[in-house]
């Protein structure tokens, strides 16, 4: 060999090591924490990020928490991510962290064309409840009461601040806190009997497929025009992508479709695993790892969309 050429030749080994290096994680980051609110939805979404990140080499690390609890936590940096937080609907309570630039917003949604507001049987739909105003007139037959979700959701935030207000006569209405699951518990029940019960719902979600149903128009002031027309975001810790550039980069990767997300929700209602229900349909969709691992390696530095398609055996 020509020892001309071995300072070169040296340089572009260091570099090389140099690059591989600099592509490792740090091992702080091998533990991916993610919040998970009890929403199927929020299952969904985490689930596929799951999978994923297994197959890079992390630790995906779930805490089952509330959503005023999970933007504590990620301002705080004792969680990382939380994919789940759907504007407007939800915008009441994630504005003290925008304001404050305590947790970091995602500029682009991982998912569009998402609704979320009112809903009723399509058999009391037809008998005249249609619009949020039209409620009053049905009290009785409802018992004074709206179903919604949890304590503390965007949505029973703006359903409280429309009995507090007496918007559209709703003043003496009760609202039902208590979870997704009980939630539609309590629709099932009431669609069983035929009797009138009226109900947060959204989409995507299987609720539109397993029940008769038709959304409410009325409230756009308070979940936002056409039926509660939504956005997904993601938040993360606000120094995420500087301390765990791979990790956040998978994450802000994660974009997802209705029809997608109503597919995995499904099959999660029915009692399956959600990280096996992703893991299936990842394997039948393959074709969106490579959006979803675009310029992501393993945790070592390693060709990301490789190693997870040899974690799902493709």
């Amino acid at each position: 060999m020509n020892n001309n050429f071995a300072p070169i030749l040296l340089g572009t080994v260091l570099c090389v090591s140099a690059g591989n290096l600099m592509a490792q994680e740090a091992s702080s980051c091998k533990t991916i924490r993610i919040a998970d609110i009890g929403w199927v939805d929020n299952a969904a979404n985490n689930s596929i990020l799951e999978v994923l990140a297994e197959g890079l080499g992390y630790q995906p690390k779930k805490t089952m928490v509330s959503l005023p609890i999970t933007l504590a936590a990620i301002q705080k940096k004792q969680m990382d991510v939380y994919l789940d937080y759907w504007s407007p609907s939800t915008d009441e309570t994630v504005q003290p962290y925008r304001d404050k630039k305590s947790v970091k917003i995602s500029e682009q949604p991982n998912m569009r064309g998402a609704k979320y507001t009112l809903a009723v049987p399509t058999y009391l739909y037809e008998k005249g409840l249609q619009d949020f105003a039209d409620i009053p007139r049905f009290k009785e037959a409802l018992n004074g009461k709206i179903h919604g979700i949890e304590a503390g959701s965007g949505g029973n935030k703006q359903l409280n601040r429309i009995i507090a207000d007496n918007q559209f006569g709703l003043g003496d209405f009760k609202l039902i806190e208590s979870s997704e699951a009980a939630m539609r518990t309590a629709v099932a029940r009431a669609i069983k009997r035929e009797e009138a019960i009226v109900f947060l719902a959204w989409s995507p979600h299987p609720m539109n497929l397993q029940f008769d149903m038709t959304y409410l128009s009325g409230g756009d002031d308070y979940f936002g025009p056409n039926y509660g027309a939504a956005e997904v975001y993601t938040i993360t810790a606000t120094d995420y992508d500087e301390r765990c550039p791979n990790a956040a980069k998978l994450v802000a990767n994660l974009t997802y479709t209705t029809d997608m997300e109503a597919a995995l929700m499904d099959r999660i209602m029915a009692r399956e695993e959600p990280v096996a229900v992703a893991r299936d349909w990842i394997k039948s969709n393959p074709q969106w790892l490579d959006t979803w691992l675009a310029d992501v390696t393993t945790l070592d530095g390693q060709n990301g969309l490789d190693a997870v398609k040899v974690h799902l055996g493709l």
